[in-house]
Parts: C-alpha cells; structure tokens; sequence
C-alpha cells in the first residue's frame, strides 16, 4: 500500500487501466459546445415554468438574472480548470487537486447525484409531452421512461462518436424548435400577461412578485433549471481533441446560447399564454403557441413534437454526463472499482446501466417531475459551491501551475459564483425542505462510504490522483 496523508493506495494489476479506456479525440470545440447546449436545452421546453408559480413571472426573473449570472461567472471559472487539469473526472478531478480526496469526492458525488437524477426528471417531462401529443394512447407513462432508458442508454453503448453525433443532430431540432417558437409568439406578446397571477398578501407581495420575497428566493432552484448541466462539459475532456483550447470555446460558447434562449422563453411564454396558465403546464411553449396562433396551430403541433427532440437531447446528453463521473470515480478506487469497466468500444457499459436502472425506478415510482428537479439541484447546487471554491483555492496555492485559460476577474468572478451558489443552496431547502433533507442523507451516507472505507482502497495511477501525487511530489521539492 502507498500512503498519501490520511489514505490508502491499493495495489491494482497492470491491466487495470487497459479495461478501463475510453476513445479519444472524437470532440472538437463545435461538438463540445453542442454538447453543453444539449445537457440544458430541456429546461427551455419544460421546467422552468414552474417557478411562475413558486415566484411569480417577477420572481422567476430575479431568479434567472442571479442564476444566469452565477453560472456566467462558474462557467468561466471551468473554462480554466478544464484547460488546466483535463480528465474525464471533471469536477472531481479539480476539487481532487485543491481541496484534497474528501473535497474530491465530495463534488463527484454531489454532481452524481445531480446526473443520476435529472434525466428522470427529464424522462417525466418526455411522458407529458407525449400524452399532450395523445400518441399511443398513452394515460401513464411509465413505459415511455422505460423505453427512453433502454434507447437512449443502448445508443450510449454502442460508442461515444455516435452518440455525441446522433446528440448533435437531435439537439439541432430542438433549436429549430425554440426558434420557430420565437417568431410564432413575438407578434402576440402582451407585457399584461407577465403579471396576471394575483398577490396573495405575503411580505413584500405586489403584481411582480406576487409570493413576496420568499416567492422570490423559492424561484432560484428554477432559475437553475434554464442552466442545469452546462457544468457538464468538462467530463468530455479525455475525449476531445485538444482539451486546453477546446473546452473552454466549448462551454463559453454553450453558455452565451443558454442565455440568449432561456432569456426569450423567459419573456416571449407567459407573455402571450399568461403567467397563471404557465405554472403548472406540462408542455408550455406548446400551449403558449396555442394561446396565441389558435388551437389548430400547425405550428404548435411541430414544437410540440419538436420539443421531445430538445427533452431528448437532455435526456441524451446527461446520460453522457453521469456515465463519466462515475466512471472516473469508480476507476480511482471511490466507488467500487467494477463500475468503471470499458467495452470492446471503450464505453463505459456497468457506469451507464446502474444510474440508468435507478433513474428509471425514480421515474417511475415517482412520476414526479417538480420533486425530481429538487433533487438534482440539491446535488448540483452543492458542488456549485465545491467548484467555485476550487478554482479559488487553485489559484492560490498555485499560481504558477500552467493554464490553457485564463478566467476574465479571476478569483473575484469565481468569488461571486460562490456566494451565489451557497443562496442557491438555501433555497433549496425553502422550495422542498423533504426532498432537499433526503438527498442531503444520501450524500452523507456516501461521505461515510469514502471515510470509512474507500479512502483506504484508492488507485494511484488514476489520472485525478496522478495530478494530487506530483503536486505532493513538487511541494516536497520545493
């Protein structure tokens, strides 16, 4: 065993990273920003919505501009690490190098956790559209969860390249789609419609913010919603081309489009269907063309048939997303170590069916989109805080390490994606204090895992933990 302060390397054989490969150089920065833009787009077609009627159109605006921000800001800040510290481990990998194994782990798990659960929020959204559609006369939907599972997980199998293309060309419909939704809405848009829910009398409650403050802060966990998993980006670094001038035109890039359309759905939605109609609409951009062309709208019918295109590639992408994280984890020794076997096609088959079989069940069990967003961004918000804090603490304890990147305001943009990020985090306990408790018992449980056990059984040539050895070995020489 080597020791590395308070834990444990395992003795693995020479083979054990040569069933644990994936392919490279299948993503460019287009791919990669393609990528990014596809982990998010969903929250465009359903989601966010809801916060109108946690928030009001008011609230949900504040929410998005601070969200908006804090991600602009946390983006930039991976922009760096990822050209700096490029592995599959992403978010891992960097608080690894700056907070240590705890810190580490910590962030994968929360960002786990946020994976593993979002695309079976997204599976919900997916089943609404449908029934809205009255396609297979669906009245439940727990065989649409199933069959967007086994499809979209087998696709994963069958190889990277593929996937990210097949992604690529489903994410382009889904722009189509928020596109034609802009052009059909904007002639009937009446500001009026922002402000139709009436106040309910609670501190600070006016026709902007009818809930008040506390209306206002409830809504910041579906201002995420318009940005959920750009952070994700970074997870692809093992397999682009160039990782240090890829990743961050990929995610920057990625970013800057999230904003232009969460912006407009935002305004253009309620502003012709009515905030009060929105709040509760299974599939808004729909029925908000609906309000506006007329029921027999062909144009409706093609974004609503169109939006499973943007749920999809979601859905797609996220499954990208949750199979690297558990893979790098699980291949450093975190997690168990059979997680991260590889296929023939150097996909990561054991980490893309274990999360996909438990997202299914919560799918299904639950059929529960609100309650699942709360879950996800629990876990997001939480290594939200972790990954600020790491480029922070990266800069300081080594500022001579080479970057590919530099963030514009270093330490100062980071600093207000931090304190961002921790309000975030509050106010996922004021939205739903029993789904937020839960999945913090969750996470806790697997901080335990890590004490107690996997702290003892790590790798020491996993690539996250040869980045902390040689910083080891260049304190110790200097």
């Amino acid at each position: 065993m080597a020791k590395n302060s308070h834990i444990d390397y395992a003795a693995v054989d020479k083979d054990y990273l040569k069933h644990r490969q994936l392919r490279r150089g299948v993503a460019g920065w287009i791919l990669l920003a393609g990528l990014g833009v596809a982990y998010v787009i969903s929250g465009d077609f359903s989601g966010w919505n809801l916060g109108l009627g946690v928030g009001g159109w008011g609230g949900l605006l504040i929410a998005f501009l601070l969200m908006g921000v804090m991600y602009t800001c946390m983006v930039f800040g991976l922009a760096e690490l990822s050209s700096t510290l490029p592995t599959s481990g992403a978010g891992y990998g960097f608080a690894r190098r700056a907070l240590g194994p705890l810190g580490g782990f910590a962030t994968g798990m929360a960002v786990l956790i946020e994976y593993a659960v979002a695309p079976a929020a997204i599976a919900t959204f997916i089943g609404g559209y449908i029934e809205a559609l009255g396609l297979f006369g669906m009245t439940n939907s727990w065989p649409v969860y199933l069959v967007t599972y086994v499809v979209f997980v087998g696709i994963h199998l069958w190889g990277v390249g593929e996937a990210l293309k097949v992604m690529f060309g489903v994410t382009a419909i889904a722009v189509v789609a928020l596109i034609v939704t802009v052009v059909g809405l904007l002639p009937h848009f009446d500001a009026a419609n922002l402000f139709d829910i009436v106040p309910d009398g609670s501190a600070g409650s006016s026709a902007f913010l009818p809930f008040g403050i506390s209306g206002a802060l409830g809504a910041l966990v579906f201002g995420i919603w318009f940005f959920l998993a750009v952070e994700g980006v970074p997870l692809a670094a093992e397999e682009s081309s160039d990782p240090k001038r890829d990743m961050p035109k990929g995610i920057i890039t990625a970013m800057m489009i999230l904003l232009v359309f969460g912006a407009l759905m935002l305004v253009l939605v309620p502003g012709v269907a009515g905030a009060q109609a929105m709040s509760d609409s299974e599939s808004p951009l729909p029925e908000a063309l609906r309000a506006g062309l007329g029921e027999g709208s062909m144009l409706a019918n093609f974004v609503n048939y169109a939006g499973l295109a943007g749920l999809i590639a979601s859905f797609f992408s996220i499954v990208f997303a949750y199979s690297r994280q558990l893979f790098a984890l699980s291949r450093a020794g975190y997690l168990p170590r059979v997680l991260s076997l590889t296929s023939g096609r150097h996909t990561p088959w054991v980490a893309l069916l274990v999360p996909g079989t438990i997202g299914f069940l919560l799918a299904a069990f639950t059929g529960n989109g609100g309650l699942l967003i709360n879950i996800a961004v629990f876990g997001a918000t939480v290594s939200y805080v972790l990954l600020n804090l790491s480029h922070i603490v990266l800069r300081i304890k080594e500022p001579n390490l080479e970057r590919g990147y530099l963030t514009p305001g270093g330490t100062i943009t980071t600093g207000i994606a931090l304190v961002l990020a921790v309000v975030a985090l509050i106010a996922t306990f004021v939205v739903d204090v029993l789904a937020a408790g839960i999945t913090a018992l969750v996470f806790l449980a697997a901080l335990a895992y890590f004490w107690f056990y996997s702290r003892h059984h790590l790798v020491a040539n996993a690539p996250e933990e040869e980045f902390a050895l040689l910083e080891n070995e260049e304190e110790q020489l200097n």
